[in-house]
C-alpha cells in the first residue's frame, strides 16, 4: 500500500486521527503535544495516532493529501481540520469540541 492510500484509510476507518511527530504517550515536538493535549481537554480518550517521523513518505504524503504543509495534522470522521494553531483557536472559541459533539465523537 502506497502511502497516500495508507493515510486515506487511516482517516477513514478512524473516527479521530493526529498524523504527529512522536506518539500520543511521548510527543517529539511542542506542537505535536498541544494538539494531543487539546483532544484530552476536550475530553477525547480515542485518538488514533501516526508518528510521521517513522516514514518519511507518511510525513510528505499527508502534506500533499491535505495540501497543508505542517505537522500535526488532525482529521475527524476523514475531514482535514487543521492544525495546532487552528486546533487551539477551535479550542478557545469552543468549535472543536462542538465538531467532536457534531461528528459523535463526544456526548454534548
Amino acid at each position: 500500500m502506497d502511502a497516500k492510500a495508507f493515510i486515506h484509510q487511516t482517516v477513514t476507518e478512524n473516527p479521530v486521527v493526529l498524523f504527529m511527530k512522536g506518539s500520543a504517550q511521548f510527543p517529539q515536538c511542542g506542537f505535536s503535544g498541544k494538539a494531543i493535549q487539546l483532544l484530552k481537554s476536550c475530553g477525547v480518550t480515542q485518538v488514533a495516532t501516526v508518528n510521521v517521523l517513522e516514514d518519511e513518505s507518511v510525513r510528505q504524503a499527508v502534506k500533499d493529501y491535505s495540501n497543508w504543509p505542517t505537522i500535526p495534522q488532525l482529521y475527524v470522521k476523514g475531514e482535514f481540520v487543521g492544525g495546532a494553531d487552528i486546533m487551539g483557536e477551535m479550542h478557545e472559541s469552543g468549535e472543536l469540541k462542538q465538531l467532536l459533539v457534531e461528528a459523535g465523537i463526544l456526548s454534548s
